[in-house]
């Protein structure tokens, strides 16, 4: 495994797990290691021995933002022309789940970067929130698009216009979190989670993020097509074959992922 300055990276089974490691700035995002993230995400991506990942970072904060130091004297054009704001896309587009465990601070970049990932659990002190217009700006890595599309327009004008933060078990009812934890079983809860999808049919898992993914992205009509062709085309694949005939001989099926 590489070794990384920013982030800690280990596997437990078949989930792959990385933890933001810049505790002396309640791991703000910096261009270091948003690198060093993606380097490790897709390194997991391409494992076959790796089912799903996981994000986090510490109880006290997932992530507090992006580091504002780096761009406080950026110029208009050094920001369309920098490549950092570019890793949430790519973050997204990674082909395995990814379960965010989040606890303590989760905010802006941070919480862009939970967004970013499949599921969400969080601890009960976990505390959500894109309180980027106190800096004269609004989030620029998803935060208007995907907070709005999962708590809805009220909720997102609120904590985009006036710094509103949602707790976890606010995050949780408004459906921006899978489960809410105590502090000292979140990881486990997360982990879980991470562990029951890396056991699935790894070829169906991916078809199923890419058709959920696609339903918050396009028509319903056209989900539909991309979902129809996704259900037809993993019945060339052995998992299919070996699934369904576990379940007629009543047994544990064994994944090949092919």
């Amino acid at each position: 495994m590489a070794e990384y300055e920013n982030i800690l990276v280990r596997q437990e089974d078949r989930v792959g797990v990385v933890q933001l490691n810049r505790p002396q700035a309640l791991n703000a995002l910096n261009s270091a290691l948003m690198t060093e993230l993606m380097h490790a995400l897709r390194a997991f991506d391409g494992d076959d021995s790796v089912g799903c990942m996981m994000i986090t970072g510490s109880e006290k904060a997932f992530a507090a933002g992006a580091d504002i130091k780096q761009m406080a004297q950026a110029s208009v054009v050094q920001m369309m022309n920098d490549p950092f704001i570019y890793y949430w896309d790519q973050l997204a587009a990674i082909a395995k789940p990814i379960v965010a465990a989040v606890s303590g601070w989760c905010l802006g970049g941070g919480c862009e970067l939970a967004m970013a990932c499949d599921m969400i659990v969080a601890s009960e002190t976990a505390k959500f929130g894109q309180p980027e217009i106190n800096l004269g700006i609004i989030p620029g890595a998803g935060g208007t698009q995907r907070l709005t599309r999962t708590v809805g327009k009220a909720v997102a004008m609120e904590m985009v216009l006036n710094d509103r933060k949602l707790s976890a078990a606010e995050a949780q009812q408004l459906g921006l979190v899978n489960r809410v934890a105590p502090v000292e079983q979140y990881m486990d809860a997360a982990l879980e989670l991470a562990q029951g999808i890396a056991q699935r049919a790894p070829v169906a898992v991916r078809a199923g993020k890419e058709a959920v993914t696609k339903a918050y992205e396009t028509t319903l009509a056209e989900g539909l097509h991309l979902e129809r062709r996704l259900f037809t085309m993993l019945f060339a694949t052995a998992d299919q074959k070996e699934g369904m005939a576990a379940f007629i001989e009543k047994r544990k099926a064994n994944w090949r992922g092919q």
